[in-house]
C-alpha cells in the first residue's frame, strides 16, 4: 500500500513543481515585453534660483535626468492656489501646446514650521538663493520649459529653455 501511495504522489508532485516553472517562466517573459513595449519614463528637471540686488529671481537649470518609471498621479493645482512669489513651470510641446503645468510654492522665501512649548508655528524665511526640482511624465515631443513668477500683476516670465 505504501509503495503504491509513493507511485502516485512521487509523480504528481513532480508535475506540479514543472507546471508551476513554466507559468512563472511565461509570466515573466510576458512582464519583460510589456515593459519593453510601454517604456513609462520620467523627466526630472533641477533648478537654481538666485535672487540679485535688485531683488528679482534669476533661474538657471542645472540638470535634466530622465528615468524609467511612472508618475502614480499627475501633480495639478488650482489657479486660486497661486501666492505672489510662486512659481509656475510649464512643460511645452513641438507644437507649441502646454503638455503639462505644476506650481513650486515661492522658493526663495519658503514657509518653516517651528515647535515650540505652546506648539507648532510657521514662519517665513528669505533666502538668497536655492534650489528646486520639479518632476513631469516623459514624452518624445516635449522641447522646452517655462517658469513664470506670480506677482500682484499676474505671471511674469522668468525663464525658458528649450530641452
Amino acid at each position: 500500500m505504501k509503495n503504491l501511495l509513493n507511485l502516485f504522489i512521487v509523480p504528481a508532485f513532480l508535475f506540479c513543481s514543472f507546471q508551476k516553472k513554466s507559468e512563472l517562466a511565461l509570466l515573466g517573459d510576458f512582464a519583460t515585453e510589456k515593459s519593453v513595449k510601454k517604456a513609462d519614463r520620467i523627466m526630472y528637471l533641477f533648478f537654481r534660483t538666485d535672487k540679485d540686488l535688485s531683488g528679482n529671481a534669476k533661474i538657471v537649470l542645472q540638470e535634466t535626468k530622465i528615468s524609467e518609471g511612472r508618475l502614480k498621479f499627475l501633480p495639478s493645482f488650482d489657479r486660486n492656489e497661486i501666492r505672489e512669489g510662486d512659481f509656475v513651470i510649464t512643460i511645452i510641446k513641438a507644437d507649441g501646446k502646454e503638455a503639462a503645468q505644476q506650481l513650486v510654492k515661492n522658493p526663495l522665501n519658503p514657509e518653516l514650521e517651528v515647535y515650540e512649548k505652546e506648539g507648532i508655528s510657521r514662519h517665513q524665511a528669505s533666502l538668497q538663493n536655492a534650489e528646486f526640482s520639479v518632476r513631469f511624465s516623459y514624452a518624445e515631443d516635449i522641447r522646452s520649459v517655462k517658469i513664470e513668477k506670480a506677482t500682484e500683476d499676474g505671471l511674469q516670465l522668468l525663464f525658458t529653455q528649450k530641452l
